[in-house]
């Protein structure tokens, strides 16, 4: 893991319990942020085929972790010694949509579900705990900015690795994530492959889709270009501009409007916190991914451009517009709990590509309403940081993951953004990591960012 200079806060003494005290600069060789960092290196660097013989799709070594994540945090909570202190309000906002998801669950199986639809809903059960885990894990389990810091290096790296893979795909026209197989572990179903789009080819790296690894590379390249910025060493920092431009590189290569749309929400709310000569170094920076990308395909630049320029004749917007009438039609039938979780299987269904209509079709508006809540729940508290942050490092962090969230939002309505497990689980990982800065810039952080486990049970609020 990429080691980075403690933060001052780290070093203040932290309260364990009545008159004893303990530096917050621990660093065990396993913990929450080692778990994590492992969880993602699994997700991003292993095709999304990969699974655990005999399991489905939810089978990825990476789900499973999160799945025993999950577990390892209500055990957590359910023992007072081990428990962190303090309020977290993420637990609330999950336990909201979770509820909201169990109750379109049961909804559905008294409606009466298909094999399809059952087994989906089944699968969307599980998929749940498996992002609850990752999300709470990183929320109450990061005991220091050195940790979080060092789960976020670990993503960008990965990225990193993800978009070198896909810009091989792009120059060399083969699909190299097919040989990149684990013993132990089986392939099943068939990658993305390749895919022409006018004169470019579209590319999936170790993703399920072109769309999910063009919006996963627009998460993590705010966090690049954070790191470009202020990491501690010279040699750090050229390092991690290099990801970041390989990052931003592979973004166009996946010649989709959602991952464009994507990195510009992302620098958008970034941009604010760099200052003037920095912005005008991106703006270079971004003539010369333009220019990398007309010299490894000289018809890519045209094809870009007309996504946007003739975006009101091209099939996939005119038929996602064309199916709003039958989302209405379905919805009104069942508009407050929705047709049961996970019900809206697209191989018995017409394809959405709407996360938000899919979500209300399955889980009502009450469902959308929960999910929203949670959006909003990492946004505020994120936002919450950054107004108690007091340095400019602090401060661009905490924009980058309000980025993710404001990504999230937008790029539910281009496709069914969670029914891809690489996104998914990247989306919650982060979600957490809006509740992790709330929880190190809280005002009593004396006693909210103890070690689980130290304190004795009600002596560290006192």
């Amino acid at each position: 893991m990429t080691s980075f200079v403690a933060h001052p806060a780290d070093l203040d003494p932290s309260r364990l319990a009545g008159g004893t005290y303990v530096t917050r600069r621990r660093l065990v060789p396993t913990d929450a942020g080692a778990i994590l960092s492992t969880m993602l290196c699994l997700l991003m660097l292993l095709p999304a085929q990969i699974i655990v013989p005999g399991m489905t799709d939810v089978g990825r070594p990476a789900l499973v972790m999160c799945v025993f994540l999950f577990g390892w945090w209500v055990l957590v909570r359910l023992n007072p010694g081990l428990v962190m202190v303090g309020p977290q309000p993420l637990r609330w906002a999950i336990l909201v949509l979770a509820l909201s998801i169990m109750v379109s669950y049961v909804v559905g199986l008294l409606r009466g579900l298909t094999t399809m639809e059952a087994n989906s809903a089944d699968r969307w059960l599980l998929l749940t705990a498996a992002l609850a885990g990752a999300t709470l894990t990183a929320a109450d389990g990061l005991l220091n900015w050195a940790r979080l810091k060092g789960l976020l290096a670990v993503f960008v790296w990965c990225a990193a690795f993800m978009s070198v893979l896909g810009l091989i795909q792009v120059a060399f026209f083969v699909d190299v994530s097919q040989y990149i197989v684990l013993p132990g572990l089986e392939f099943k179903g068939t990658s993305a492959g390749l895919e022409l789009r006018g004169a470019a080819v579209r590319v999936a790296s170790t993703a399920t889709h072109y769309i999910e690894f063009s919006t996963v590379m627009a998460i993590a390249l705010p966090f690049g270009i954070h790191f470009a910025r202020f990491a501690p060493s010279r040699r750090l920092r050229r390092s991690f501009t290099v990801a970041a431009f390989l990052i931003a590189l592979a973004i166009p290569a996946t010649v989709s409007r959602t991952g464009i749309i994507a990195a510009a929400v992302a620098l958008l709310v970034t941009m604010p916190f760099w200052p003037w000569r920095m912005r005008f170094s991106m703006a270079v920076f971004g003539v010369g991914i333009g220019a990398v990308l007309v010299a490894l395909k000289p018809g890519m630049a045209g094809t870009l451009s007309g996504m946007f320029t003739g975006a009101a004749d091209d099939p996939s917007i005119t038929s996602r517009i064309e199916r709003y009438a039958m989302v209405d039609d379905y919805f009104m039938q069942r508009p407050w709990l929705g047709r049961g979780t996970g019900t809206w299987v697209s191989p018995q269904y017409q394809y959405l590509d709407n996360q938000w209509f899919a979500f209300a079709l399955t889980n009502g508006l009450l469902g959308v309403v929960a999910l929203l809540a949670v959006h909003i729940t990492g946004i505020t508290l994120a936002g919450v940081a950054l107004r108690r942050s007091r340095t400019v490092e602090d401060r661009h962090l905490c924009a980058a993951l309000i980025a993710t969230q404001l990504i999230a939002i937008v790029v539910g309505l281009t496709f069914d953004s969670l029914s891809f497990t690489t996104y998914a689980v990247v989306w919650a990982t982060m979600l957490g990591l809006c509740g992790t800065v709330w929880r190190f810039t809280h005002p009593a952080r004396a006693v909210r960012t103890r070690a689980a486990g130290l304190a004795r049970p009600g002596r560290a609020e006192s």
